[in-house]
């Protein structure tokens, strides 16, 4: 219910603590606002640097796992939730992987990404309930998002995940959370306190914005998704894509624009092997074989001819 403690004491959270170098924001002209926030923001990447080791660990973790079939969920509520959904959703357009690979969830389900749900961060069983809908397993990764690092909804989950033997993944912006105690891997930047007290929609969810770009981006690209820096498995799904695969065959290769639309005629649009057939001379047939003896990794395929 609104207005009750429940037994929270917001005053022992580092993302609840009141900000000195913002104190009179509200007294200050517009420029001086803003550049009092873009000073704040400059602290998160620094914040982000200093847990790279275990935010690599968490990278080699997904991509084995998803090498062995399972999927990656991130768990979340509020900001938070909203974070991992959009990190999911941008998957399966960006590097041609299944809608299912990469999985969002929220506490109080999908309408909570635009109106929250009010009490359904409160309630754990919820988030074991979630997952057990999208019949989450023992090869799956479950990523637990939360700034406080304390919601039930997500201990929940990250309960559940791990009554399973799957592996987890903790992000708050707290030290020593809940919920990093619970995961097999704690990843904690801290960025301070918020500009506004407790707005975790800003230096918080900055951070976890940026860790969860280099969780699928490093997943994604360790199973071989990426050829130098080129996503070449993006899906051609609307015209602005359509023009992005031509350019990445004329990056990769060096032809023409004109030379690049004939391979990706030829592939139907297959990015990787339309590169593979214009560095390799093979047939359609045979660069389809190499590449899946390749298991899909373009630079392997490449070497191998």
């Amino acid at each position: 219910m609104i207005g009750l403690n429940m037994g929270i004491d917001l005053g022992k959270l580092s993302t609840e603590q009141r900000n000195p170098n913002t104190a009179e924001i509200d007294r200050v002209s517009t420029l001086d606002m803003v550049r009092l926030i873009n000073e704040e923001d400059k602290k998160v990447a620094l914040a982000v640097e200093q847990v790279l080791p275990e935010i690599a660990q968490a990278v080699d973790l997904i991509a084995d796992q998803i090498k062995r079939g399972g999927r990656l969920f991130y768990i979340g509520a509020g900001t938070s939730g909203r974070l991992g959904i959009l990190d999911a959703s941008e998957c399966p357009p960006t590097y041609g992987v299944d809608f299912g690979l990469v999985v969002g969830l929220i506490a109080g389900g999908d309408g909570a990404i635009r109106k929250a749900v009010e009490g359904a961060e409160d309630r754990p069983e919820l988030g074991a309930s979630d997952l057990k809908t999208h019949n989450f397993n023992a090869q799956d990764v479950l990523v637990g998002l939360a700034a406080s690092g304390r919601t039930p909804y997500v201990i929940g989950g990250l309960a559940y995940a791990n009554s399973l033997g799957a592996h987890t993944i903790a992000i708050a912006c707290t030290p020593n959370s809940e919920i990093g105690r619970l995961a097999e891997i704690a990843i904690e930047p801290l960025p301070g306190p918020e500009v506004v007290t407790g707005s975790t929609r800003m230096k918080a969810g900055t951070a976890q914005k940026l860790v969860l770009n280099m969780l699928s981006t490093g997943a994604m690209i360790k199973i071989g998704k990426v050829y130098g820096n080129l996503m070449v498995d993006v899906q051609a799904s609307n015209q602005k894509l359509v023009e992005r695969c031509k350019r990445i065959v004329c990056e990769a290769t060096g032809v023409e624009r004109c030379r690049a639309e004939e391979l990706l005629t030829l592939t139907n649009y297959d990015v990787k092997l339309a590169i593979l057939i214009q560095q390799t001379g093979l047939t359609i047939e045979a660069a389809t074989q190499l590449l899946q003896q390749a298991e899909g990794y373009l630079q392997r395929a490449i070497d191998q001819t």
